[in-house]
């Protein structure tokens, strides 16, 4: 009979590192073992996948699930719902809750959270303040964290560090690669009072937030960060002066492009979706967009990431600048993406290499993100001819909205497969939550959640 599996996937079209290949998948103990041709009674289990195209499991590296402190707008269950229904299988999560996520307490606390509640792998970034900006390269290796996170300007919750002194003190304290926020947080504040009217709109968000404001503190990061030999990844980039500048520092410094900026634009967006449309960086013109897809087409960008970030809907209904900034999207990103690859915008494999090989390879992540032998279990399952509707009633995000509703796609995340067990099918969540944290090779120490 030969090998036998516990999980073989057959008939789909496989993104490998070496292509697309119509190859079967043998899963054993969690780690794919075996591509090629393998018959169905090898395997204990098996996933007709003919029609479908297997990706190697989605990551997301920036969510914001709200927990603990703000679980009226998130939850680690609820946010992970959202992402195991829109193909991810691992999601990084942002340190700005309530209490922040700055100490070894509160690393453990979300872990701690993680136990019987999680629909998908977690881990989450330690927040960088200016009192434990010393300690970061022990707070960086708590079990649970993926690194650590950095906010340049203010934007949700009361994470900041704004001093250049505090921030080459960030940057010189550990090793990992540190993620951050990059807003210029002294012209945050000198153009602040251009809001102070009482018919400021909306639509002067990414006037206010200018593309100078973006340039500026990137410009500041890479220079202490070569200063300080360390590697950083700048967030969710939205202008066409930082995309060149970035192109320049691949030495030092990688970067993210979120969906929402490459399918949104000012200000078509702002005329239709008030303060929905309303995030921390803004989404800014066309021209703008025009660059971050530019950096997508020609391999500059190193990964996509959601910046799900909800708020209520009773929140962002309130009168601009009280109107807070975010938008859900970790359960829309892919099937986004997936339209823009059926659109001619990017190619599938380049997609893969966004959501899958970047993340893993950004933060060191050495068994993620490859469809190969010896690699986990973790799957997407898509099917890029699926027609489909987003609407806010699929949405599985507490606040129940999105900021894409009555947008049409083609390309649908179908299932999701994580360390060889199928967690959605076909639109549903499958048997109970039993994601785990994730576990990095560059940390010191791991996570556990065995019985106290």
């Amino acid at each position: 009979m030969g090998e036998t599996y516990e999980l073989v996937i057959h008939g789909g079209q496989c993104v490998t590192p070496s292509g697309i290949q119509r190859v079967d998948v043998g899963v054993r103990e969690g780690r794919i073992v075996a591509l090629g041709s393998i018959r169905k009674e090898q395997g204990a289990r098996h996933i007709d996948a003919t029609g479908l195209h297997v990706l190697p499991g989605a990551i997301d590296s920036q969510v914001h699930f709200r927990e603990p402190g703000l679980e009226h707008k998130e939850d680690l269950a609820t946010g992970t719902a959202s992402a195991a229904l829109g193909g991810i299988t691992a999601v990084f999560e942002m340190p700005n809750t309530k209490p922040n996520t700055d100490s070894f307490a509160a690393m453990a606390d979300k872990v701690e959270r993680t136990r019987g509640r999680v629909w998908t792998d977690i881990s989450f970034f330690m927040g960088a303040t200016p009192e434990n900006a010393h300690r970061l390269a022990e707070l960086e290796n708590e079990p649970g964290c993926c690194g650590v996170k950095v906010f340049m300007g203010s934007s949700t919750g009361s994470l900041l560090i704004d001093d250049v002194g505090v921030l080459e003190r960030a940057l010189t304290s550990g090793h990992r690669r540190i993620a951050v926020h990059c807003e210029d947080e002294a012209r945050l504040r000198e153009r602040r009072p251009m809001l102070d009217r009482p018919d400021a709109h909306v639509g002067e968000h990414h006037k206010w937030r200018d593309a100078e404001t973006a340039l500026l503190a990137t410009q500041t990061l890479i220079r202490l960060a070569r200063k300080a030999r360390r590697p950083v990844h700048v967030l969710h980039v939205t202008t066409a002066a930082e995309i060149a500048f970035l192109a320049t520092c691949k030495d030092i410094a990688t970067f993210e492009i979120t969906p929402q900026h490459l399918t949104l634009h000012a200000p078509d967006c702002y005329d239709r979706l008030g303060t929905f449309a309303q995030m921390n960086p803004p989404i800014r013109e066309k021209h703008h967009q025009d660059a971050l897809w530019w950096a997508i087409e020609n391999g500059v960008a190193d990964v996509l990431g959601s910046d799900h970030a909800p708020h209520t809907r009773e929140e962002k209904a309130r009168d601009y600048p009280k109107s807070p900034s975010g938008m859900p999207g970790v359960q829309t990103m892919l099937p986004l993406m997936l339209d823009h690859v059926n659109s001619g915008r990017l190619t599938l494999m380049r997609l893969v290499d966004l959501l899958c090989h970047g993340p893993a390879r950004l933060y060191g992540l050495t068994d993620r993100g490859r469809l190969a032998p010896g690699f986990r279990g973790d799957f997407t399952l898509v099917d890029l001819k699926a027609k489909r509707t987003i609407t806010h009633a699929d949405q599985a995000s507490r606040v129940g909205w999105t900021p894409f509703d009555g947008h049409q796609v083609t390309g649908w995340p179908m299932a999701t497969i994580i360390n060889g067990e199928t967690v959605m099918q076909d639109g549903a969540l499958i048997g109970s939550p039993s994601g785990q944290p994730i576990v990095f090779p560059n940390s010191f120490s791991e996570p556990s959640l065995e019985p106290q």
